[in-house]
């Protein structure tokens, strides 16, 4: 399903797109004189955090993505595994911006990009190859185990990939693992950023992001078997949560969102 995107919303998104590579550029060239200087956590808080709340900020003024958070009060106060469905870059820039401290299972080519991975690679992210899935695997538990060790959440995106509004992707165990070895919760979390953000295209669309955090689930065990039924359980709220927020259009038969076989 595509949405028409009108000249005057067209004009907005590319206002966007400017002020937004201009901030990328300054905040970049800001972090990167900084960075061997000052603590982490003043360049977190001081620098990418604020960075990160200025571009939700000016989505949602410049071209109406706004947002709404239910649940947050399920988030512990300790360090957890944050298991968030994938449509959107805004998940990733949100939750930065939201959670401290905070790193993101993500590709490590992502790093490379100028300035904006810059940025990443500074932050204490979890980068892995996802060209080679074992050696994937062990750095998410190496690197994640003692970010969380260090009191870091760890957000992971279990699809993988992107998906678009109403489809699911194949659900890992990587975030449900990561937990039950770290002996921490996982916390899952259901948005709608792709229907206003999509991951196609360069066109944005005015309306409310819905991000729903659920219930701490924690894995009885570290066997297989305890990593499976919490990832399933994981898995089969965030679908059913996805279910409900939603848009109808994004639902219809043909498209909807089904619990993958894992």
């Amino acid at each position: 399903m595509k949405k028409k995107l009108s000249f005057l919303q067209a004009l907005r998104t590319l206002l966007f797109y400017f002020l937004l590579s201009c901030s990328v550029l300054i905040w970049g060239i800001v972090c990167l004189a900084v960075f061997l200087f000052i603590p982490y956590a003043w360049l977190m808080k001081g620098f990418i955090q604020p960075w990160c709340r200025f571009v939700v900020g000016l989505a949602s003024v410049v071209v109406g993505v706004k947002y709404n958070i239910t649940g947050l009060e399920n988030l512990p106060k300790n360090a957890c595994v944050i298991v968030s469905k994938h449509q959107s870059t805004w998940e990733t820039i949100f939750y930065t911006g939201l959670i401290y401290p905070i790193s993101n299972v993500l590709k490590r080519e992502l790093q490379f990009i100028p300035f904006f991975g810059w940025m990443l690679a500074l932050s204490r992210q979890v980068a892995i190859n996802r060209g080679t899935p074992k050696e994937a695997f062990k750095q998410l538990l190496d690197k994640g185990s003692k970010l969380l060790k260090a009191g870091h959440y760890i957000v992971i995106f279990p699809e993988g990939t992107r998906t678009l509004p109403g489809q699911n992707g194949r659900f890992t165990r990587g975030g449900i693992t990561l937990a039950a070895t770290a002996g921490v919760e996982a916390i899952p979390v259901a948005h709608n950023a792709g229907e206003f953000w999509p991951k196609k295209g360069w066109a944005k669309f005015p309306g409310v992001i819905n991000v729903v955090f659920g219930e701490p689930i924690k894995p009885q065990g570290s066997d297989a078997e305890s990593i499976a039924q919490a990832n399933k359980a994981a898995e089969a709220w965030i679908v059913t949560t996805m279910q409900k927020i939603t848009s109808p259009i994004f639902l219809e038969k043909g498209n909807e969102t089904t619990l993958s076989e894992s």
